[in-house]
């Protein structure tokens, strides 16, 4: 008989970028790291527009066809049990999102909890600041974006707002929309 599934109360940070972009997160500990895939595009606000890979102990987890186009030997999230590889509470692993851009996030399992009577999961119960862009160049990208759009005189504060498609708040985060993208993940 299987064992009941467990709560993974995860927080995530993106990082390079300071103060930190972080989100914690609970998820049932029985599931595909496609789907945890997907559910960090959800908290973190991405749009899952690149590609994407875990990196746990040591172990590379990415999508069926960019393990055949690069031979890597990993595994396949889509065939992989995220309760298989993280079991214990501290454990620490990377997900990376965007190759170009090289989004990289410390992902950490804070608790291991039972499921709560009425629960809906996943859910995203913190977090700081607004998700970047997408494409806007990484790290070093989105720095110079914010430094441009703090000065209105700069040359290229319309073209980037323009860009952006209206202004953009680098502070901004609601955990109540983040659970509306989440209910919708099914």
């Amino acid at each position: 008989m299987a064992a009941k599934a467990k709560i993974y109360q995860f927080k995530i940070t993106l990082k390079g970028i300071r103060p930190p972009i972080w989100r914690q997160f609970q998820v049932n500990s029985h599931i595909r790291f496609l789907d945890l895939h997907r559910i960090i595009q959800g908290v973190m606000g991405w749009e899952d527009a690149h590609l994407h890979q875990f990196s746990v102990n040591g172990y590379l987890l990415t999508d069926g066809i960019t393990l055949k186009e690069t031979g890597s030997g990993g595994g396949d999230v889509a065939k992989s049990w995220l309760d298989a590889f993280v079991e214990e509470e501290e454990q620490k692993f990377v997900y990376e999102y965007d190759f170009g851009d090289s989004w990289e996030h410390e992902v950490v399992l804070e608790k291991i909890l039972e499921p709560e009577a009425g629960a809906t999961y996943p859910r995203c119960l913190a977090g700081k600041r607004a998700c970047p862009p997408e494409d806007c160049g990484g790290v070093w990208g989105y720095q110079e974006l914010l430094e441009v759009l703090k000065d209105p005189e700069n040359p290229e504060h319309e073209e980037m707002l323009d860009w952006l498609g209206g202004e953009f708040d680098p502070e901004e985060f609601d955990p109540a929309w983040v659970n509306e993208v989440l209910a919708r993940l099914g």
